[in-house]
């Protein structure tokens, strides 16, 4: 009677996201990436270390914006915020180099 369980259990299905511990959407990126026509081909790995790379730039934006609304006691991140994080912080003239 081997082999005779009680059935298939279906999996539950576990997003690209999810195994790599990321909160950026790593298949969406794929897609985009795909269809962008950036390559001819797009490795495995590559949208899985950029969605990292955007996760983090948008963690120190965020992080940055937050103290800079508490600086002005205020609850909520508004854009002016994000433009004094961006202009306060060492990598001002990269990332923010064309903002007033």
């Amino acid at each position: 009677m081997s082999g005779r369980g009680k059935g298939k259990t279906a999996k539950k299905s576990v997003s690209k996201s999810t195994k790599a511990g990321l909160q950026f959407p790593v298949g969406r990126i794929a897609r985009y990436l795909k269809k962008g026509k950036y390559a001819s081909r797009v490795g495995a790995g590559a949208p899985v270390y950029l969605a990292a790379v955007l996760e983090y730039l948008a963690a120190e934006i965020l992080e940055l914006a937050g103290n800079a609304a508490r600086d002005n006691k205020k609850t909520r991140i508004i854009p002016r915020h994000i433009q004094l994080a961006g202009l306060s912080g060492k990598a001002a003239p990269i990332w923010f180099h064309s903002v007033g």
